[in-house]
């Protein structure tokens, strides 16, 4: 069997260095690896060809015997062939060493994986008053959630038994698997790459460490809060396996909806009626804010119905922004009587007179003109 050039098969140069070669061995290991490539009969090839190159150029001895003598590795060396299974001090020994276990070769250790297990994160609502959500308020939720066995302790085993080391795969947490060519190492089934086992399992929560409770937890809602947002309360989801640490909690605030005002961000507009001599003269008029003060303000004569004022600093406190206030969005609507006494219908009738003018004069000039 002819061997490849491996300086080719890895992509790196003659002078490249062993971190060099390990790096570009790594990456293509990743790419052309069988398990990542599902359907394609080529892939065990190329991997094994990939794996042969690295095998020759991370071995001192044997990049050194390439690069001086013949091309030939399998057969031709004895055993210092790639195929002779005497490699000393390096081939797959070595590449082994520089990973830990195959699996590292994947950028992740099976046993890692499964050994400590953050809690999970819980997530409540909660119903607040428009007033509770503008001023912030301190409140208690419901959470149900994982929580360490009190009978166990957390550990899984029944009381007076203890956790001993899984003797399938002598507390690795990982077994080889042969393929051949190549090994690779997967979760052992027993302990599911814990590398511990439970003998005798707690009857509280049947080995698990773990039980579902039920529980207040009192949380604190900010001054401004939107409906929808998210407050985080650290720690306090459900407990993590193993000793790890607990998942958190996020509680969901549902505002009310109130009756005049209505938000957009840290704003909050109102429509506020105004009177049609209020608009033609203008006029001071009082406006109600979400706290339930007022503010006044000053409208220009001839102010147009649909017209927004923005009073600033009247709406909400913003959470994001330490408290600095919004702002209040003062929409006009004018309002037209339905009914007219005889004195205001003789007035109206005498500035009609008075002014004798075609609102919509410009109107149809412009509808004429398209």
């Amino acid at each position: 069997m002819e061997t490849k050039d491996p300086y080719k098969l890895l992509g790196v140069k003659r002078d490249a260095s062993r971190d060099d070669i390990r790096g570009a061995y790594r990456k293509l290991a990743r790419k052309h690896h069988p398990d990542a490539n599902p359907g394609d009969p080529n892939s065990e090839s190329r991997f094994k060809e990939i794996q042969h190159a690295y095998e020759i150029l991370a071995n001192p001895e044997k990049k050194r015997e390439y690069d001086e003598g013949p091309r030939t590795f399998f057969g031709g060396r004895g055993d210092r062939g790639a195929g002779g299974g005497g490699s000393a001090g390096g081939g797959f020994s070595d590449m082994f060493d520089s990973f830990g276990s195959f699996g590292d070769v994947f950028g992740k250790s099976v046993r890692r994986e499964t050994q400590r297990l953050k809690g999970e994160d819980a997530t409540v609502s909660v119903n607040l008053r428009f007033k509770d959500a503008l001023e912030g308020v301190t409140t208690r939720v419901g959470v149900s959630a994982e929580e360490a066995c009190g009978d166990c302790g957390g550990s899984g085993a029944a009381p007076g038994t203890s956790i001993k080391r899984c003797p399938d795969c002598s507390g690795r947490g990982v077994r080889s698997r042969d393929q051949g060519f190549f090994a690779l190492s997967e979760p052992c089934a027993r302990c599911g790459g814990g590398g511990t086992f439970i003998e005798s399992p707690c009857s509280g929560c049947r080995g698990s460490g773990r039980v579902r409770k039920g529980r207040q937890v009192t949380v604190r809602i900010p001054a401004g809060a939107k409906d929808g947002m998210k407050v985080r309360v650290p720690g306090r989801g459900s407990a993590g396996r193993k000793g790890a640490s607990a998942g958190d909690l996020f509680v969901v605030t549902r505002v009310e909806e109130h009756p005049v005002f209505k938000r957009r961000g840290d704003d909050f507009t109102v429509e506020v009626p105004v009177s049609f001599v209020e608009a033609a003269l203008g006029a001071e008029i009082e406006v109600p804010r979400p706290d339930g003060s007022t503010v006044r303000l000053r409208l220009p004569a001839g102010t147009q119905d649909g017209r927004k004022f923005r009073v600033r600093g009247a709406g909400a406190p913003s959470v994001k922004k330490g408290g600095e206030g919004g702002d209040l969005i003062v929409e006009v609507s004018l309002v037209v009587p339905t009914k007219l006494r005889r004195r205001e219908r003789e007035i109206l009738e005498a500035l009609a007179d008075e002014r004798d003018e075609d609102v919509r004069e410009e109107l149809f000039k412009k509808a004429g003109s398209s």
